[in-house]
C-alpha cells in the first residue's frame, strides 16, 4: 500500500539563491514559522548558505548541473553605491585579484539573468537599482565568473545573476529586492518537462 503521507514531486524549476558571505543576514528564505522557504510563482527556491568560495563554487556548479535547476541568484553587499547593483559581468581573476583565475577561460563572462526585467522589478518595488559591468574585488565576482565560465554552451543555459545590496541596507529591504529579482527570473523559466522533473 502506498504511503499517503509521501510528498509528491515538485515539478517547478528551481532557482538557487545564495548569499555568499556566511555572515550575511539580509537574505533569509524562511519568512514564517512554517519552516518552508519562500518561492516565487512558477518556481521553487533552493537556499545555499555562504561559505568558503572554492567549495561554494563547486556546490553551485553541482546545483546547476541538475537540469531541474534553471537559475542562480548570488546575493551580497557593495560599498560602491547607495543603490542596489546588478552586476552583469565578471572578470577572469583569482580570488585575491592578483592574477588570472584560468589561462584558458575567457577574459570576461557575462551574466545570463534577464537584467532589464530585474531592474524593472526592483524599480516597481520602489528600490533604487543600477546595472554595472564593473566587477568588485570579492568572492561574489569570483563566484560569478567561476559559475558562468563553467556552464556548458547551449540553448538551455540557466539564468545566472549577481545582486548587491548597499552596505548598510536594512535586511527587510534586501529581502524585498531578492524576492523582486527572483520573481523576474522566474517569469522567464519554462516548466520542466515531465521526464526531467521526475
Amino acid at each position: 500500500m502506498p504511503d499517503l503521507a509521501e510528498t509528491p514531486p515538485d515539478h517547478r524549476p528551481a532557482i538557487v539563491i545564495c548569499a555568499w558571505d556566511a555572515d550575511e543576514t539580509g537574505w533569509d528564505p524562511v519568512e514564517d514559522l512554517s519552516g518552508l522557504p519562500w518561492s516565487p510563482a512558477g518556481a521553487r527556491t533552493v537556499a545555499v548558505p555562504g561559505g568558503e568560495p572554492d567549495a561554494l563554487a563547486g556546490t553551485l556548479a553541482a546545483h546547476l548541473a541538475d537540469q531541474r535547476c534553471r537559475a542562480l541568484l548570488l546575493v551580497g553587499r557593495t560599498r560602491r553605491s547607495t543603490a542596489f547593483r546588478l552586476q552583469i559581468r565578471a572578470e577572469n581573476r583569482s580570488l585575491d585579484g592578483v592574477r588570472r583565475l584560468t589561462s584558458v577561460g575567457p577574459a570576461v563572462a557575462r551574466a545570463t539573468a534577464p537584467a532589464a526585467d530585474i531592474v524593472r522589478a526592483l524599480n516597481e518595488a520602489g528600490l533604487p537599482v543600477e546595472t554595472s559591468s564593473e566587477a568588485e574585488d570579492d568572492a561574489g565576482s569570483y563566484l560569478l565568473y567561476r559559475v558562468l565560465s563553467g556552464l556548458p554552451e547551449g540553448l538551455d543555459t540557466p539564468a545566472v545573476g549577481l545582486l548587491r545590496a548597499p552596505e548598510n541596507q536594512p535586511d527587510a529591504e534586501v529581502q524585498r529586492a531578492v524576492k523582486a529579482a527572483a520573481e523576474a527570473m522566474a517569469r522567464h523559466l519554462s516548466p520542466l518537462p515531465r521526464s526531467r522533473a521526475s
